[in-house]
C-alpha cells in the first residue's frame, strides 16, 4: 500500500525515511519530488555492450541548462539522499517532465529496504531538451512491505551516492 505525503513527512520526522535534504513543499498527495543533480553521464558506446566497459562523457550541468539529445542515453542522480528500512521506494518522472518528452527511470524504478542514497537516474528523450541543476524531475512514492524482510539491502550499488553505469558486465565474466 503507498503511503501518503502528510504520512511521508511524518515518517521522516520519526527517522523511518530518508530524505535528505527534506523540504515540505515538494511533497504531493502521495510522493515527494526530487530533483536532478548537476552531474550527468553520457554514455558514448553506439551499440552499448553489456559485456565491455562502458564509455562515457562527464557533464556539469551549468546555471544555463543542458541539452539533452534523443539517441543518447545519459545517466544523472538526485540530489536528495533517499530511502528506508521501513518501505520500499518507487522512482519516477513526473508528468509534467514526460510532457516535455523526457522519459526518466522506465526501467529501474524499484528500490531496496534498506538502501539510502542518491539514486541513479535513467534520463531518454524524443528531441532535444534542457535540464537544469536542482530542477524538479521526479517524484518518489513510498510502499509498505508485507511480510518479514529476508535482510536489508546491501548489494553491488547500495556504495554509490552518484550517477553510476551498470556492473553488468561482472555478471557476464563471472
Amino acid at each position: 500500500m503507498i503511503i501518503t505525503g502528510k504520512e511521508i513527512k511524518k515518517q521522516v520526522e520519526q527517522g523511518r525515511i530518508h530524505i535528505s535534504p527534506f523540504i515540505e513543499e515538494h511533497l504531493n498527495p502521495n510522493s515527494y519530488n526530487y530533483r536532478l543533480h548537476e552531474d550527468l553521464l553520457e554514455i558514448q558506446d553506439f551499440p552499448i555492450d553489456p559485456k565491455a566497459e562502458p564509455n562515457f562523457h562527464k557533464i556539469k550541468i551549468g546555471e544555463d541548462g543542458y541539452i539533452l539529445q534523443p539517441g543518447k542515453l545519459y545517466l544523472g542522480s538526485t540530489v536528495e539522499k533517499i530511502g528506508s528500512d521501513y518501505y520500499v521506494t518507487s522512482l519516477i518522472g513526473r508528468s509534467s517532465v514526460g510532457r516535455l518528452g523526457l522519459f526518466l527511470q522506465i526501467t529501474a524504478d524499484l528500490g531496496h529496504l534498506g538502501a539510502k542514497h542518491r539514486w541513479t537516474l535513467e534520463l531518454k528523450v524524443v528531441q532535444p531538451l534542457v535540464v537544469y541543476p536542482q530542477m524538479k524531475i521526479g517524484q518518489v512514492s513510498f510502499w509498505t512491505v508485507e511480510g518479514v524482510p529476508n535482510n536489508l539491502y546491501n548489494g553491488k550499488y547500495a556504495k554509490y551516492s552518484e550517477a553510476h553505469c551498470s556492473e553488468l558486465r561482472q555478471e557476464f565474466c563471472n
